[in-house]
């Protein structure tokens, strides 16, 4: 933990369960003042931060496991009169924590929303107020606050250079880290990090929360046979690669059906195919129809590496135009993340 971090105690109780809400407020204010401030825990400032963040780069292990029952992700309830707008949630995805060192890039379960106070109960954000409301959660949990202060402008660079859709994906839930301080907390259990990043100004805060979790492999091999069969009955067959979150990168696990696509195409010199990317709908249909065409352009080019003639190949992108099964669950959304070769 780096040093003037401890959570203070805190004089409204927020409890552990799942998350909840009414309808947000009409108005939204989305530009902080000047002059808003989020006052600290202890008496601390960005230098004693930064100097902290030499002294030791952050270790996980240096947080205790808390063995805290917890409720339903995200596990944070807002306080009374408080409620979630521009929520976005993912079963599967990479979002970025400042630890005072670093960026620490979290896979695994994603919630980020903005926070405000419900006009129609009367109520009227506060920030301080949803800041010990969450550092006395986030205590209660087991967790510990690792850093407080505004992310280092290299950083913030680091983070649009890696991953220049993130604060679209989670723009509600990531917060102005541009102009505003941010506390990051992690509560550590055995199996898992929980990565929590708490910001906000005047009128709305931010919340987002990342649990870790290897990504559940669903695809398996189909060999050069099995892709023929299929082609011939239905003129179309999925093949199981896998990709890194977010990016068009084949992940080395793929390259045995690369290999039987290969074959394919070696076994009959004058099949020719479009090779068609596919996404889920997470995210903005451009992104995704940008990320699912680069998907598919790197089939094509670990083909015509290997010696396949380029124009036997096409590749094209539809994004999430043409989905399988039903975006609204996890199991829809994993079929609908695939690429397919169509017989031309």
């Amino acid at each position: 933990m780096r040093k003037g971090h401890l959570i203070g105690t805190c004089t409204l109780a927020l409890v552990l369960s799942a998350c909840g809400g009414t309808s947000a407020p009409e108005h939204v204010e989305t530009q902080a003042p000047a002059a808003a401030a989020t006052p600290p825990v202890e008496e601390t400032d960005s230098a004693s931060v930064a100097a902290a963040a030499e002294d030791a780069a952050f270790t996980l292990d240096s947080v205790p496991v808390s063995e805290v029952a917890l409720g339903e992700f995200p596990y944070l309830r807002l306080p009374d009169g408080y409620v979630y707008t521009d929520r976005a949630d993912s079963d599967y995805d990479r979002v970025a924590f400042w630890t005072g060192d670093r960026l620490e890039w979290v896979e695994g379960r994603v919630f980020g929303a903005r926070v405000l106070g419900d006009g129609d109960q009367g109520k009227t954000f506060v920030l301080l107020e949803y800041q010990r409301n969450m550092q006395a959660a986030i205590q209660q949990a087991g967790g510990q606050r690792i850093v407080e202060g505004q992310w280092p402008r290299e950083l913030r660079d680091e983070l649009a250079k890696a991953d220049p859709d993130l604060g679209v994906r989670y723009n509600g839930g990531l917060g102005d880290i541009w102009n505003r301080p941010v506390e990051t907390f992690v509560i550590r259990r055995a199996d898992r990090a929980i990565w929590i990043q708490v910001t906000g100004y005047q009128h709305g805060g931010s919340l987002l929360v990342a649990e870790t979790a290897a990504v559940e492999i669903t695809s398996g091999l189909l060999e050069a046979e099995a892709l023929k069969r299929q082609l011939d009955a239905d003129g179309r067959v999925a093949i199981q690669v896998n990709f890194a979150v977010d990016e068009a990168d084949i992940l080395p696990d793929s390259q045995p059906q690369i290999e039987q696509v290969l074959a394919l195409l070696q076994a009959d010199p004058s099949l020719q195919i479009s090779i068609e990317g596919h996404t889920d709908d997470t995210g903005t249909a451009d992104h995704n129809r940008a990320l699912s065409q680069s998907r598919a352009r790197s089939v094509a080019a670990a083909l015509t590496g290997r010696g396949v003639d380029a124009a036997r190949l096409t590749a094209t992108g539809f994004g999430q135009d043409n989905p399988v099964a039903d975006n609204d669950t996890a199991a829809g959304k994993a079929k609908n993340r695939r690429v397919e070769l169509v017989k031309r």
